[in-house]
């Protein structure tokens, strides 16, 4: 049950990451500006999800952004590819099978690590962490978790779940307000989805996950400094290292359970 378990969601995670690189592009804009709709070339790019991949009809030609005719109208790449995120999300879900086990929080933690993924890739390109994707990301854990925690053999406690959202979003919104250079509010969006998924195996993990990720960030910036690629006051995706922090915090939760 066990092989079979982490077999499946290696594969609905490696299915899953390999229909993100288009929304990875499309969502990767600066604030203020719309989602992209067109390849670089100047091609209507068509839904949300799959590879970042343009076909273009043989003998097609379409106007590129202000009317102005495309590069090219060869099928063509763009954006990241299909096959790492297929991998990086189908090793996640694994991992995460693995340490939940046949546990009801499985379904949510599993299912809804591919949105993260999404979002730190995301916030990797222009540091930037869409409401679109964080809010209803929040109300998907908890709704997620809500559920587990009615069925039997959960592992945690859905009000200390709750209750490890709300801790977790205060405290970087306390770090937002001290510094709002170095802390974006779209980070505090992202607290509240990943308090949640930590405080359902309690305060520990909860304590650990969120130490956890601002420890991997201070490294990374530390490092930048001490290689001379970065300064004081330059700023960094810091979505990426909280997701890492959880991650670890839930694995640790999982796997003690």
């Amino acid at each position: 049950m066990g092989v079979a378990l982490i077999v499946l969601a290696a594969g609905y995670g490696s299915a899953a990451g390999w229909l993100l690189p288009r929304a990875v592009y499309r969502f990767s804009v600066e604030p203020g500006e719309p989602w992209r709709d067109r390849c670089p070339q100047g091609h209507r790019v068509r839904g949300w999800l799959g590879p970042a991949r343009c076909r273009v009809p043989a003998g097609a030609v379409v106007p590129g952004p202000g009317g102005r005719p495309p590069e090219s109208t060869a099928p063509h790449a763009y954006g990241r590819r299909a096959v790492p995120l297929a991998a990086l999300a189908g090793a996640l879900c694994a991992v995460l099978a693995a340490a939940v086990g046949a546990r009801p929080e499985g379904v949510p933690y599993v299912g809804l690590a591919p949105v993260v993924v999404l979002l730190a890739l995301v916030d990797r390109a222009v540091h930037r962490l869409p409401d679109v994707l964080t809010l209803p990301l929040a109300a998907a854990v908890a709704a997620g978790l809500g559920a587990a925690a009615l069925l039997p053999r959960a592992g945690g406690d859905w009000r200390l779940a709750l209750s490890g959202g709300g801790a977790l979003g205060a405290a970087y919104l306390l770090l937002h307000l001290i510094n709002p250079a170095g802390m974006g509010f779209g980070d505090v969006k992202l607290a509240l989805p990943l308090g949640v998924a930590l405080g359902w195996y309690g305060w520990g993990v909860w304590a650990t996950g969120g130490f956890l990720g601002l420890f991997y960030g201070a490294l990374y910036g530390l490092t930048l400094l001490l290689r001379g690629s970065g300064t004081r006051d330059q700023g960094f995706a810091f979505g990426p290292f909280m997701a890492a922090g959880a991650l670890t915090g839930v694995l640790l939760g999982g796997f003690g359970e």
